[in-house]
């Protein structure tokens, strides 16, 4: 068998991952959000998600502007939380946060009856600080912020509502995109943790561009 393996220096690994993401777009993209889409396209090798990113007017404006004025970043799972530039975020005044391994937060899902993922988004509205959510697993957390919103406890900074599944999944996502809030929303069943963080990580570079 005979394969031939393109010679590219590590240093230029992803300046080309990136140029072959160009070349196979299914159509151009908004220069604004060209970024963000990129970037998710670059950690998933899967182009759908040209269309199925779904953005609120303004919202990378309004996202840019909250990590600038010290916005924290809120996860769903640990694994979206250590794939984010901490760093980054931290320059502006901000971290990133994951209360689903936080006793309290279990053993408030024991007594209510919920889901870790539902106790964590209660844990963090109690936060006196600008927030954004970066969910990447779990709707029932996505379903909580509407919840939290509606009950005029909670104004996120922005939603990243990007769960990956089976139930329940598409619903809360489109329940998202009803509510007055910032959002980038992954449309269908598609995403996951390693979504959320792409996301997170495309406005931090976009910022260290600036």
């Amino acid at each position: 068998m005979n394969i031939e393996l393109e010679q590219v220096l590590p240093a230029q690994i992803e300046q080309r991952s990136f140029a072959i993401i160009e070349s196979e777009l299914p159509h151009p993209l908004d220069p604004v959000l060209a970024p963000i889409i990129k970037r998710v396209i670059h950690t998933t090798a899967d182009f759908e998600y040209a269309d199925s990113l779904c953005f609120s007017p303004h919202v990378v404006e309004k996202a840019l502007a909250a990590i600038k004025s010290g916005a924290s970043i809120v996860t769903d799972t640990n694994m979206g939380r250590a794939g984010i530039n901490k760093k980054a975020l931290a320059r502006h005044g901000g971290e990133v946060l994951c209360f689903m391994a936080d006793e309290d937060v279990a053993r408030a899902a024991r007594e209510r009856g919920t889901t870790r993922a539902v106790a964590s988004m209660d844990k963090a509205c109690t936060l006196d600080r600008p927030l954004i959510f970066a969910v990447g697993n779990a709707p029932t957390a996505l379903v909580r912020l509407y919840e939290l919103m509606e009950a005029g406890k909670l104004w996120p900074e922005l939603i990243i509502g990007v769960p990956v599944g089976f139930v329940n999944v598409v619903q809360a996502k489109e329940l998202i995109m009803t509510a007055d809030v910032p959002y980038i929303v992954a449309r269908g069943r598609k995403g996951g943790s390693n979504v959320a963080a792409a996301i997170c990580n495309a406005l931090l570079y976009l910022l260290g561009r600036e």
